[in-house]
């Protein structure tokens, strides 16, 4: 489904490829609030082949300057929300005079002519930013005449660019036809919309009209009491132009059980979709997999305040819908969550709300089953050119600042920890202060610095910075802090070291649930697969067990040498191979500057031959190495076959899913019983992609390790004139760069 952002992929470094594919009924897309701060050079950015598969960034009212009561309609947020990478702009229309519509309530003679003409600002400013689609989300109270004269507006204006299906997403025989793909939907406008039934003769019909109401740019205020109406116990109902039907490409509707042959997007109201998130998380995951779903402010939210998004995200939401004209905490996480994917406007969702099959509860500390949490250990040294806060010049010359860390995701990852306060320490205090957050869903997870100045009257903002966990690169990193409205403070930044690791302590990042802990094998746990009840079924699932136990000793003595290897170093797990081999070197070079050993290719697989006699301690450095590359080749060559098993069974679990109802009443289940051997079997399906997709990570990091130790051999002349690594062909070479991850990764959205 889409939603407001731009496009996560499985990992920060992010390309198209799933913007090419069709979605199936429902595309997953979330919306970009906007390329802010995002590189525009050297850009990749995430899968965006389904439709299904991402989120779009999207605005609720951005016409409005202010208040949801007292704000006047202006084409200037419209134009704001549109350079900020919006890909779902909500439009507000009723009947306007000499025939026209109006963008916003007619409230008198101070709305302007050029409002009537708000489609021209849209097209001018629709593609500027982002190639890919803008939905114009439709909430009209027109009269037919005038509802007549917004298609012909919408046509003329567009032209091209309007995207209308050529025929009914539903075919004859009930099966939903795929919606195009954000790549090739690139350039088009799709508008969302009330829309008659396709039987429908004549030029108008009658339509439900939910309690969405055409809000802002007139006075709702009465004897100095703002008034607020409760919707309606039965919907009104509208009437709607056939014209204005035909052009819509996605009908629109408030109800969560319905079936209409179009492309539908179910609206829903901030009550009842938080409602929805604490009572019933895992449906609200499924209806999204189904039904592209909007979430959007409540009524009650005068202020033009913003929910937050994080709550809906997490339930599988593609689209929630923020007043882009207020800046505060919320509006930071949603611009964090989209500076991804180079602010394209969309974002991937996680891939336990894509996959048919998956298990996913938001609610509990292991939310994604067979993938153990990481640790993420920030450091932060110091700040540098901070700012006084705005208006503090009558509190005195000097700010006392600290930092606040607040970790956005999923309940069992929220946590806010702050240094302590530098105090008179102007504006480049030092911290150096270390602080750990357990992250059970990475790709949820957002992280802010918020920058304060302490003081008894009240702690007054400096700056802040949004990041999605996935785009936090290890190492030492400045951070450039944000004003409230979202812009770059000059010159200003925090120092910071990460880490990311699988164990409490840091640790240079690894793929998700590569433990570097070092027990024996007795002391591992073993990831284990759910009864279901159902005999076909579990004799399936029982092939698994070799290959994951299998898959387990693989990751794990490959992570347990590394580590060894890095204690024989004396280095820490922080350290990475290129200095564990400055290390050895060393130790290795004798006092002429001759080498001890020499590294040679054996089977395409780096190894270090001694060349003179070694001390007894140095023998145990090159014994934990050739451990170390042992483990790493046993993996690699291991990890394809192991792979291969654990896909079959997952293969064959799948062929079970559409008879799943009928297989369990064969056996005698019913009501609660049947639910449970349907949940143990989504919790299977999770475990066996996920455990595939760890082994496959960890070959590919393998890979990575081989090539690193090869390059830093060489580099601290390990290797003779000969057997120089460069001189190596890529056939010798078993780590070559065609079996690794690409090394052009995107710096968008990370520091």
């Amino acid at each position: 489904m889409w939603e407001e952002a731009g496009v996560p992929g499985e990992n920060p470094r992010m390309h198209r490829e799933n913007m090419q594919t069709p979605c199936r009924k429902i595309p997953d897309w979330e919306a970009n609030p906007g390329p802010s701060r995002c590189k525009a050079t050297a850009l990749t950015t995430a899968p965006l082949r389904s439709p299904k598969t991402v989120q779009p960034i999207t605005s609720y009212r951005s016409y409005l300057l202010d208040d949801q009561v007292h704000g006047k309609a202006d084409l200037g947020g419209l134009i704001r929300a549109l350079q900020t990478g919006c890909r779902c702009l909500e439009l507000g229309v009723t009947d306007g005079p000499e025939g026209e519509p109006l963008l916003g309530v007619d409230c008198g003679s101070e709305i302007s002519h050029h409002h009537h003409h708000h489609h021209h600002v849209v097209n001018k400013y629709a593609f500027l930013t982002s190639q890919y689609p803008l939905l114009l989300y439709l909430c009209q109270r027109c009269s037919p005449a005038q509802q007549r004269s917004m298609a012909h507006h919408l046509k003329k204006v567009f032209g091209s660019r309007l995207y209308t299906p050529d025929a009914l997403p539903v075919s004859l025989g009930g099966r939903a036809t795929t919606l195009p793909s954000p790549e090739q939907l690139k350039g088009r406008v799709l508008i969302v919309g009330k829309k008659l039934p396709p039987e429908q003769e004549g030029s108008d019909g009658e339509v439900s009209e939910e309690d969405e109401e055409i809000g802002g740019g007139g006075p709702l205020e009465e004897l100095g009491m703002v008034l607020v109406v409760p919707p309606p116990s039965q919907p009104r109902k509208l009437q709607l132009h056939k014209e204005l039907s035909d052009v819509v490409a996605i009908a629109r509707t408030g109800s969560r059980s319905f079936y209409l042959p179009y492309w539908t997007m179910c609206s829903l109201g901030e009550g009842e979709a938080g409602r929805l998130t604490s009572e019933s998380p895992e449906d609200l995951v499924m209806f999204t997999k189904r039904t592209l779903t909007r979430v959007r402010p409540s009524s009650v939210r005068l202020d033009s305040s913003n929910p937050n998004p994080q709550g809906y995200w997490k339930g599988g939401v593609q689209l929630v819908a923020l007043n882009q004209q207020t800046p505060g905490a919320m509006l930071d996480l949603h611009r964090g969550r989209f500076s991804q994917n180079g602010g394209c406007g969309y974002v991937l969702r996680p891939a336990v709300m894509r996959n048919e099959v998956s298990y996913f509860s938001a609610h509990t500390h292991g939310c994604v089953p067979g993938v153990p949490p990481q640790t993420l250990r920030i450091k932060v040294i110091s700040a540098h050119n901070l700012p006084k806060p705005q208006g503090s010049g009558a509190k005195g010359e000097v700010i006392d600042p600290y930092v606040v860390l607040e970790l956005h995701g999923v309940p069992a990852d929220c946590a806010e920890q702050r240094t302590r306060t530098a105090a008179q320490n102007q504006d480049d205090p030092l911290f150096d202060e270390t602080f750990e957050f357990q992250v059970n869903m990475p790709e949820l997870a957002l992280l802010r610095f918020v920058v304060l100045d302490d003081d008894y009257i009240g702690d007054d903002f400096i700056g802040q910075y949004s990041v999605a966990f996935e785009c936090l690169q290890p190492g030492y990193r400045n951070v450039p802090l944000l004003g409230m409205a979202g812009d770059p403070l000059p010159h200003t930044s925090l120092f910071v070291h990460v880490a990311i690791t699988n164990r409490r302590g840091g640790g240079k990042a690894q793929r998700r649930g590569l433990s570097v802990r070092r027990v024996g094998r007795r002391g591992r746990e073993y990831v284990t697969l759910r009864h279901t009840g159902i005999k076909v079924l579990d004799e399936a699932f029982k092939q698994a067990s070799g290959p994951l136990k299998e898959a387990t000793d693989l990751r794990e003595d490959a992570q347990s040498s590394t580590a060894s290897f890095k204690d024989q170093c004396g280095l820490p797990s922080v350290a990475k191979l290129k200095q564990c081999i400055q290390s050895l070197a060393t130790r290795l070079q004798s006092s002429d500057g001759a080498m001890g050993a020499t590294m040679v290719l054996r089977e395409g697989y780096p190894s270090l031959e001694p060349l003179v006699s070694l001390s007894e301690m140095t023998r145990k450095l090159l014994a934990a190495y050739d451990s170390m590359i042992a483990s790493q080749k046993h993996l690699i060559e291991n990890a394809d076959g192991v792979q291969e098993r654990i896909d079959q069974v997952h293969r064959e679990g799948m062929d079970f899913h559409e008879d799943l109802s009928r297989l369990g009443e064969k056996e005698g289940l019913k009501g609660r019983k049947l639910n449970k051997a349907v949940e143990s079997f989504t919790w299977n399906i999770t475990v066996l992609k996920g455990q595939s997709d760890l082994l496959r990570g960890a070959k590919m990091d393998s890979l990575d390790a081989l090539r690193q130790l090869a390059l830093a051999c060489e580099a601290c002349g390990l290797t003779s004139s000969c057997n120089s690594s460069s001189s190596f062909s890529n056939a010798e070479l078993h780590f070559s760069t065609s079996g690794r991850r690409s090394s052009t990764h995107n710096n968008n959205g990370r520091i």
